[in-house]
């Protein structure tokens, strides 16, 4: 696990290698064990590397048998022996044993071929020195990053924005566009980020730049076919799959160890993987104490777990630092905790495996349409989800007409299609309610619905709850889910693995039926039905909780609201808000007479990325003192 950078240059600017090492010098948490860079007329690449693979020999750059192309690499190849097999049956010459020159000698034997091949997490670019040419590409899921922007004559890339700010044709401008779509979605929810120019290198897409000029394509994409199988033939699929990617998963010349929540996904991980720790994190009150579920899991199958608890003292004084990190804000809460586990798993190790994904590929979300308590609604619900489109969509209507009733939501979303109601995972502000804050110019941006629209079109033809997974594999999971995942364990050095989100794992959840993901007794259904041969049941069966974050009692209490409303006050927070009105909102919910906590939270998010990065030009801040 690693962290690249670099820059293609069509004005032969001076001073590269003090440009890329500044550069590199700003991931350094990425990649503290050693570093490379290489320089020409006009390209220059730089490497941080986490040794995890091949200790001695994986460092980079790496070049080809002749030194006419170089690569830079992040991430890991879990099936690069097979792959190497065939490179060396074919003529190739390898200097090392690290999967990263499987990519170099794979791109000139197969060329954007090779990308069928893999099977990991990667972001990794290619310099062909003879076509003044640079290729690249990011994994199918989005599990690594890889961002660039195009300035002055200048093609600029890296693993974190934050690297980007330090080559000199840089231009730091905030994207107008970005914050009204944030304020719904909380995250960074356009292809362009939250700095003007700058963009993300798309999940499942390659690009080449040569002479200036910039080309993506798209090499994969979720493709649903669902299978003829039972119910005992799914969940035998899903078993076996899942033992293998985890086995897969395990590749490393390290120790790996585990993440352990209270909820099926890391247990499920856990509990096939058997590493020697597992690492837990909780906020004191057992309402908020994940660890406290997640000893008593490692104690019932003989694990070790070690766990902490973190202040809400500690949350406030990093939360700068975190929001640093991220590089673009994200208020989600479960970026607090993520970071604390991070850091203490680093102790000890330098790789985990995580549950990332299982949500996502096998409808693990209540947003999916699981919304009565009412087992004999959902049981209607299902039944009205078999019933040909054009009958469910008339119904739907017809529900939309009448007044409320017990069980009327879950009915109207199970009847309805996907896209009139279904946004992804976080709805924080209602775009109305976004413009009651703005101000005028930051009003003007992309919809909400424009937005999803972009991916529903591409899934018109999958089943309803298909089309909500289509959309958050390609929305939600990129631009929150493993962003945060990325950045927040990378912060600490430490790689972490999603063996719940594979490729091979993919094309199985691909042939699940519809009915066997989502049903009358729980999401997720016939996953958890997998999970089940290895846990006890209570822990098979547990609904979804995310990380719990005591947002709600912070804002309650007067030191942390205290630090909110200073961060409310401050001169800048004119320029993108009517102040007035947002510290009306603090105060009314510090006395309740609302529950505003998202709402005061996302806005605390971005007001405290923007003060790191524009206020304090992007350096990285100290720790607060909380009184």
């Amino acid at each position: 696990m690693c962290g690249i950078v670099g820059f293609v240059d069509q004005n032969s600017i001076e001073n590269k290698e003090q440009i890329i090492k500044e550069m590199m010098d700003t991931i350094v948490h990425r990649g503290p064990n050693s570093a490379g860079q290489y320089v020409d007329e006009h390209a220059a690449l730089g490497f941080r590397r986490l040794s995890i693979i091949d200790l001695e020999g994986g460092s980079q750059p790496i070049y080809n048998e002749d030194k006419s192309m170089v690569l830079t690499f992040n991430g890991e190849i879990y099936n690069f022996q097979s792959i190497r097999e065939d490179l060396v049956a074919k003529g190739h010459i390898f200097q090392t044993h690290t999967d990263s020159e499987v990519l170099l000698h794979g791109y000139e034997e197969y060329g954007v071929e090779l990308l069928k091949k893999l099977r990991g997490m990667f972001a990794f670019v290619i310099w062909d020195k003879n076509k003044q040419e640079l290729f690249g590409a990011r994994d199918h899921f989005g599990i690594k990053p890889l961002y660039y922007a195009q300035m002055n004559g200048s093609f600029i890339y890296g693993s974190e924005i934050k690297s980007l700010l330090k080559h000199p044709q840089f231009i730091k401008e905030l994207n107008q566009e970005a914050l009204k779509p944030y304020l719904t979605f909380q995250y960074s929810a356009l292809d362009e980020t939250f700095f003007k120019g700058v963009y993300r290198i798309k999940e499942g897409h390659y690009f080449t730049y040569k002479d200036g000029q910039l080309t993506t394509e798209k090499y994969w994409d979720m493709q649903p076919q669902e299978a003829e199988m039972t119910l005992d033939q799914t969940v035998d699929l899903i078993e076996k799959t899942v033992l293998e990617s985890v086995e897969t998963h395990k590749i490393a010349d390290v120790e790996v160890g585990s993440f352990l929540s209270s909820g099926v996904d890391s247990s499920f991980v856990a509990s096939v993987l058997r590493p020697n720790n597992t690492y837990s994190i909780g906020f004191g009150d057992h309402s908020y104490n994940e660890s406290v579920e997640a000893k008593a899991l490692t104690d019932l199958i003989d694990l070790k777990n070690t766990s902490r608890v973190v202040t809400g003292e500690e949350a406030f004084a990093y939360f700068p630092q975190i929001q640093y990190y991220l590089d673009e804000p994200d208020s989600n809460p479960s970026c607090v905790p993520l970071f604390f586990l991070a850091e203490l798993a680093s102790r000890d190790v330098r790789v985990v495996m995580s549950g990332e994904g299982a949500d996502e590929l096998f409808a693990g979300y209540q947003e999916y349409g699981w919304f009565s308590n009412s087992r004999a609604v959902r049981r209607l619900g299902e039944k009205i989800k078999a019933m040909p489109k054009e009958r469910r969509y008339k119904l739907a209507k017809f529900l939309k007409k009448m007044p409320n009733f017990k069980g009327r939501r879950h009915l109207l979303r199970a009847a309805s299609p996907a896209e009139d109601f279904f946004i992804g995972q976080a709805k924080v502000f209602e775009e109305y309610e976004a413009d009651e804050l703005l101000q005028a110019k930051y009003k003007q941006a992309p919809s909400v619905k424009e937005i999803v629209m972009e991916q529903f079109e591409k899934a018109s033809q999958f089943s309803e709850t298909k089309k909500m997974q289509y959309l958050d594999i390609h929305q939600w999971m990129p631009k929150d889910i493993l962003l945060k995942a990325d950045k927040m364990s990378m912060a600490h050095s430490l790689e972490l693995r999603v063996p719940l989100l594979d490729k091979q794992l993919m094309e199985v959840a691909e042939k699940v039926p519809t009915k066997f993901l989502l049903t009358d007794e729980n999401t997720k259904y016939a996953f958890r039905l997998a999970a089940g041969r290895h846990l006890p049941k209570e822990w098979s069966n547990r609904p979804k909780l995310g990380f719990p974050v005591p947002i709600k009692d912070w804002l309650h209490e007067e030191k942390f609201y205290q630090v909110v409303k200073t961060t409310f006050e401050k001169d800048f927070v004119k320029e993108f808000f009517d102040q007035d009105k947002i510290l009306q909102l603090l105060e009314d919910n510090f006395h309740d007479k609302v529950d505003g906590r998202r709402k005061i939270w996302t806005l605390y998010t971005f007001l405290t990325w923007y003060d790191v990065y524009f206020e304090h030009n992007g350096d990285k801040p100290a720790v607060q003192t909380i009184a």
